[in-house]
């Protein structure tokens, strides 16, 4: 009895030792522990990696600079009146030009002008030896004279025929004979009256004055060349300077619009430009045009007429023609050169409060070369007209001001800036060549160029 609780002391021992939740042997609580220590790990090691990430990036964003503003030139919109235009290309044509020729034969004796000269009508151009027709208009009147005499003689012979038959003293047939003389008489004093014309004619043609005002060319004969009657070798040609008209084709859709002016009376305004288009070289008005259209290019010519009076256009010149249609009153107007190009259309760079841009999406209308006229902002608003290669929507800018305190006017203090404005000036009248087709892009394209330029 006493062994009893022996075993049973041994039994419970030997249960315990081999129970999982107590048995040192097990495996099982010492593997948990370590999953456990190496999760703690991890976890403080991705705490730790992301802390020293956020503080250098803290430091990067503390150490890198200020984002810097772009410097521009800026310009307000403006209400004003805006020309709608339509623009070709012309050549200048004389009023009139003269190809002078001789109309008689002979030696050149004296040329009076010098090449280039400008002339007045019936100045003496060129001297053909006279002395040939001189001697002719001599032997006219010396035949004509004794013509007239023998006609007076006839004239006697029949006074006295007609007073001898009075008295029976002739017959009647002498009489009739010598009236028919008189008349064949005096036909050959007309005919010799006609020859002396003839050779005061000649002789005149010997001396060549000018039939018109206007500038010679260069010389084309010398003294001692012999010419010959009616040839058609020009001895000297003349074109008229002043006035001076311009010929130029425009697309038969704007005939309807110049027809309603002319008919209303109106004279239409043209300018002529250089081939740049960006100086004016004079201003005229428009003549007349053709009295039908050209089938093959739907196009029909108009005439043009300026003054010229500084000859700043000249014979067979090409220039710029640019008919004013009509004029668009109250219109927004910017500075061309304001005014960008996209894939979606043109728009402007809009400089709101905090000297912030915006893309502002707008309808392009005519433009003269230096404005145009816009919709889709009001007049007041100020556009960047320059550094458009660093401008974005959103992106701050620092408007650079000219003499006078006025937004986009050249004389800047910043020598880059005012460089872009004159680069920007020129643009505007590249987008002006282009206002038949696609106005503002030369502008825009210019511009872009100044911004760079400035910014560097």
């Amino acid at each position: 009895m006493s062994e009893t609780p022996k075993s049973t002391g041994i039994g419970a021992q030997g249960a315990s030792e081999g129970s999982p939740s107590t048995g040192p042997d097990g495996g099982k609580p010492n593997s948990r522990w370590w999953i456990w220590a190496v999760a703690v790990v991890v976890v403080l090691a991705l705490v730790v990696y992301i802390r020293q990430r956020q503080s250098s990036n803290e430091a990067r964003v503390k150490a890198a600079p200020p984002s810097r503003s772009v410097p521009i030139l800026a310009a307000s919109a403006t209400k004003g009146s805006m020309g709608v235009y339509v623009q070709a290309l012309g050549t200048v044509t004389p009023v009139y030009t003269v190809t002078v020729t001789s109309r008689v034969q002979g030696e050149i004796v004296k040329i009076y002008y010098t090449e280039g000269q400008m002339v007045r009508k019936g100045d003496p151009l060129i001297d053909i030896d006279p002395r040939p027709y001189q001697a002719a208009l001599t032997q006219a009147e010396g035949q004509l004279a004794h013509d007239q005499a023998v006609l007076r003689e006839a004239q006697i012979d029949s006074d006295r025929y007609k007073a001898a038959y009075s008295r029976n003293a002739i017959a009647q047939q002498q009489v009739a004979d010598q009236e028919q003389t008189v008349l064949q008489d005096e036909g050959t004093v007309k005919n010799d009256e006609g020859n002396l014309e003839n050779a005061k004619v000649n002789l005149v043609y010997t001396h060549i004055t000018s039939p018109i005002d206007g500038r010679v060319g260069l010389r084309l004969v010398d003294p001692g060349n012999i010419v010959q009657a009616n040839s058609t070798t020009p001895l000297v040609v003349i074109t008229q300077l002043q006035p001076i008209t311009v010929i130029f084709s425009v697309a038969e859709d704007y005939l309807p619009q110049i027809l309603k002016q002319m008919h209303g009376g109106k004279r239409l305004e043209v300018d002529a430009l250089d081939r740049e288009q960006q100086t004016k070289l004079a201003s005229g008005y428009l003549l007349t045009l053709d009295n039908e259209v050209d089938t093959t290019t739907g196009t029909v010519k108009l005439k043009a007429q300026f003054d010229n009076r500084d000859g700043v256009l000249f014979p067979n010149q090409f220039v710029n023609a640019r008919l004013l249609v009509n004029t668009l009153e109250g219109a927004t107007l910017v500075p061309t050169q304001a005014v960008q190009q996209s894939a979606t259309g043109a728009f402007v760079y809009v400089v709101n409060s905090g000297d912030m841009v915006s893309m502002q999406p707008i309808k392009q209308g005519s433009t003269d070369g230096t404005s145009t006229a816009v919709e889709g902002i009001s007049p007041g608003t100020v556009v960047a007209t320059s550094g458009f290669d660093k401008l974005q929507d959103g992106a701050k800018v620092a408007i650079r001001t000219g003499h006078g305190g006025q937004h986009g006017q050249n004389g800047s203090e910043n020598p880059a800036a005012a460089g872009a404005g004159e680069t920007g000036q020129g643009g505007s009248s590249t987008a002006g060549a282009g206002t038949a087709a696609h106005p503002g892009q030369g502008g825009g394209s210019s511009a872009g160029k100044s911004g760079k330029r400035s910014s560097n």
